[in-house]
């Protein structure tokens, strides 16, 4: 084993009497020069959405004692996501992306009550795209959208709640997938559909099942695209989702098949008691596939089987090809990102089940060391939908890392100074 401990400091950002979170580790929330930190605020350090709840959409101001500036609010966030909350790519930061809601449903658009806002920090001003969006492309140009009101029935960790009645969802329909949608016009198109996932290499778990897209990610120069395809005939137990990950181009074409883990499903007989899973059961299955990120322009780390063994997976998108990352050290999912496709490796990992810790980690792949960085505690009453991950994410400069935590029984932002480390790397 060649794991060690690291000290670097830790403070939280901003006080006060609200909560803050951001959401996912897919993204940073740093701007370029390191100073603004977007953020949602709340009052409540938890509860169950319905959809009515709003939240403040702003950033703190690290230049000027974490003074937070509020952009507008939203209905549409939950507390894994939030409310895809981004800087705006190719914009040199001066304007922030989020999902919204609005006050009436249009019927005319796939997603009749959501949609996206665009904050323009300059003139102080707001336009509104048709779809809601997953992710934006690096170079600012597309973003890339799915069915928030499919995951309210597959996976309501990261949906949003409706609140003019829920759809009704096909299996697996030709209307529904995957949007492209352009960023300065508001012009979409559907270039992937479910159907068409479904007939691509199927296999029979398929047949019976509803599908979804999910950790949709575009490389640095946004010309691939990754997602996961899953399905289930089983939507309240997470154990029986069934995963593919893809690469495509950006358009749907040169569709390709990284990994699946189709995989028997004994969940499925009657007399199984969903009850005796627990709450991340799920996240530390053998055959779970969960949070791709690209490496560079052709590269994919995953945490997911290939060949009988669930580890760090590291895949060529060019080939196909995988190898295993820190066989011995990192052995249970979390999730990762790469500083500028180099050799260090930001991650976590998932509450301990009885001290309830969970461990903020760097990965050194020339010497291949796990550096644990910090321990942080979470409160084990908080549940699936409420809970708050880690969700680290590099300041741009990779001199410091972003992460939630709720260790103080507050949800909040913290920020991890890695100069330390990193600077003397």
């Amino acid at each position: 084993m060649t794991r060690h401990t690291q000290f670097c400091p830790v403070r939280k950002v901003g006080n006060g009497k609200f909560h803050h979170f951001f959401g996912y580790y897919n993204k940073s929330n740093f701007d370029a020069a390191g100073n603004r930190l977007l953020a949602q605020r709340v009052l409540m350090r938890t509860a169950d959405l319905t959809g009515h709840e709003h939240c403040e959409v702003g950033y703190f101001d690290l230049q000027q004692n974490d003074q937070f500036h509020v952009i507008g609010k939203t209905s549409t966030w939950n507390w894994q996501m939030g409310s895809q909350l981004q800087w705006l790519g190719g914009s040199k930061d001066r304007q922030i992306i989020y999902n919204s809601r609005r006050a009436q449903p249009d019927r005319s658009l796939p997603y009749p009550e959501y949609r996206s806002t665009i904050h323009d920090l300059d003139s102080c001003t707001d336009r509104h795209l048709p779809l809601p969006v997953y992710i934006v492309a690096p170079n600012g140009c597309d973003a890339f959208c799915v069915n928030y009101s499919r995951f309210q029935i597959t996976h309501p960790t990261i949906c949003y709640r409706a609140l003019h009645g829920e759809p009704d969802l096909a299996l697996a329909p030709y209307d529904d997938g995957i949007f492209r949608m352009d960023i300065a016009t508001g012009s979409y198109e559907l270039i992937l559909s479910l159907a068409d996932l479904t007939q691509f290499q199927p296999v029979a778990s398929m047949e019976k099942a509803i599908h979804w897209i999910t950790h949709m990610e575009m490389n640095p120069s946004s010309s691939r695209l990754l997602f996961l395809h899953r399905w289930t005939e089983r939507v309240e137990d997470e154990t029986c989702f069934l995963h593919r990950l893809f690469t495509c181009n950006p358009d749907g074409s040169d569709l390709k098949l990284l990994e699946c883990s189709d995989h028997p499903l004994p969940q499925l007989a009657d007399d199984f008691d969903p009850d005796a899973v627990g709450t991340f059961d799920y996240e530390k299955s053998e055959y779970q596939i969960s949070h791709p990120l690209w490496k560079g322009d052709h590269h994919v780390i995953v945490w997911g089987p290939h060949k009988g063994e669930i580890h760090y997976h590291l895949y060529d998108d060019r080939t196909g090809q995988a190898h295993i990352v820190g066989r011995q050290d990192l052995t249970e999912n979390g999730h990762m990102t790469y500083f500028n496709a180099g050799n260090w490796m930001l991650s976590d990992t998932y509450p301990d089940d009885r001290s309830h810790e969970r461990f903020l980690f760097l990965w050194d792949s020339d010497k291949e060391i796990r550096l644990d960085i910090g321990s942080f505690k979470t409160d084990p009453n908080l549940g699936k939908e409420n809970r708050c991950d880690l969700h680290p994410r590099w300041r741009r400069d990779g001199l410091a890392v972003c992460i939630d935590s709720i260790h103080e029984q507050e949800r909040q932002l913290y920020i991890v100074d890695v100069s330390g480390i990193i600077g003397a790397s």
